[in-house]
Formats: structure tokens, C-alpha cells, sequence
């Protein structure tokens, strides 16, 4: 059974009560709020472990609260509103809400919708206690696949998830040396038929973004073979 606390809010009595009987039959433990306001004290006060927050509230509508539950920290919030139209959800979204769930909302699905979100945020926390597994770092090079995203000297550089990829598979094994073919098979699939001269590109474009950085390490051309990230000593 499930354990975790949420703060349901709404300020229709009756869904409050609908959502703290299926929530509690499911294991959770369930605080509920009527306005904005009184969101916020109770979020402070009990910490939740997830958020079902309405849109339309007195005192401080769905969109303040979530706002300010997002400069509190990272506590899913899944929005919950009558209104279906695209730019509710992307608003909502765009503020940080993890999902969204238009009324009226089957009971199951609402369960469902809570379980996925908690099992993806739970991932999410795994991943950040390993901050190590699928990052690489030299001097004045940082790059992050978790999050797709390359620091040079401290400045986030910006490049296509392919080039980041490539420098991913070669600076994970330093002075290793690949042969344009293996480097087609690692980052571009077997499915991929397209020319070797393929990575020729994207090695000359990584060259640029990279140039200058750090004379410890070098994207380096083999002659005759293929390339390496090769690292001095």
C-alpha cells in the first residue's frame, strides 16, 4: 500500500471529499485545502509528497499556487480544472505543474495518473543520487546526458542532442580510438545507412563549439582511422 501524503485542494466541497475517500482507500494520506491560501499554509505545514491543485480558487487561483509551491522546491503537482482548452494545460505546464486532469475525472484514472507521476519523480531523485552515471568531466568541459546539456568553462553551450551524443561516446573512453563505423553504430543506431562523412560533420561543428577550451584534452583525428578524445597528461 501506498504511503504518501497529498494535499488535495479544491474549493468544491464535494470533490475534496470524493478524492480524500479514493486516496485513502489506496493507502495514502490525504490533507485537504479550500483556497489558495490555505493550500499554502497546509503545503508548509504538512510537507506533501504531491499536490492536487485546482485551477479556479478564491483568494489565489491554481496558477499562483503552483507558481509558489515551484520556488518552494520540486513537489509534483498535478493540476486538476474543468477547463480543457490547450493553452490551460500548456500555462500549467509551463509553470512546472507534472500533469494535468481535466473534470469531470474518472476516480481510476486520477489514481493512475498520481502512481505514474510518483514513480517517474521517485526515478528522477534515484538518478540525481548518481549524479556521476551518465556525466563526464575534464578541464573546463562538463557535459550531462541526463539533461542533455555541455558546459564549456562554465558556460552551457548550446548543440543538437546528436553532437552531444557523439562527445558523449567519445570522451566516456578517453584516448580510445573509433573507426567512423563504430562511431555510426554507437550514436546513430544499425538502422542508420546514411554516408560515414556523416561524423566528419559533426566532429568539425563539436571542434568549433569547443575550440580554445582546455589544452589537457583534445578531439583528435586519427589519420587512416577514425577519431578519440584524447587526454594529456
Amino acid at each position: 500500500m501506498a504511503n504518501e501524503k497529498i494535499l488535495v485542494v479544491d474549493d468544491d466541497q464535494n470533490i475534496c471529499e470524493l478524492l480524500r475517500l479514493y486516496l485513502t482507500k489506496e493507502g495514502y494520506q490525504v490533507t485537504l485545502a479550500s483556497d489558495g491560501e490555505d493550500a499554502l499554509a497546509k503545503y508548509g505545514q504538512v510537507k506533501p509528497d504531491m499536490v492536487l491543485l485546482d485551477v479556479m480558487m478564491p483568494k489565489l487561483d491554481g496558477w499562483e499556487v503552483c507558481r509558489r509551491i515551484r520556488k518552494e522546491g520540486d513537489t509534483p503537482v498535478i493540476m486538476l480544472t474543468a477547463k480543457g482548452e490547450t493553452f490551460d494545460k500548456v500555462l500549467g505546464l509551463e509553470l512546472g505543474a507534472d500533469d494535468y486532469i481535466v473534470k469531470p475525472f474518472d476516480s481510476k484514472e486520477v489514481v493512475a495518473r498520481i502512481k505514474a507521476v510518483l514513480r517517474r519523480c521517485a526515478g528522477g531523485a534515484a538518478a540525481a543520487e548518481k549524479p556521476a552515471e551518465g556525466v563526464v568531466e575534464f578541464d573546463n568541459l562538463r557535459l550531462d546526458m541526463n539533461s542533455y546539456e555541455l558546459k564549456v568553462k562554465g558556460k552551457v553551450v548550446e548543440a543538437p542532442p546528436k553532437e552531444l551524443e557523439l562527445l558523449y561516446c567519445l570522451a566516456s573512453h578517453p584516448n580510445r580510438v573509433y573507426t567512423r563505423d563504430q562511431l555510426l553504430d554507437e550514436v546513430w543506431g544499425f538502422e542508420y545507412y546514411g554516408d560515414s562523412r556523416t561524423i566528419d560533420v559533426h566532429v568539425k561543428r563539436l571542434r568549433e563549439k569547443l575550440a580554445g577550451a582546455s589544452d589537457k584534452w583534445e578531439l583528435k583525428t586519427v589519420w587512416g582511422v577514425g577519431y578519440k578524445f584524447e587526454v594529456r597528461q
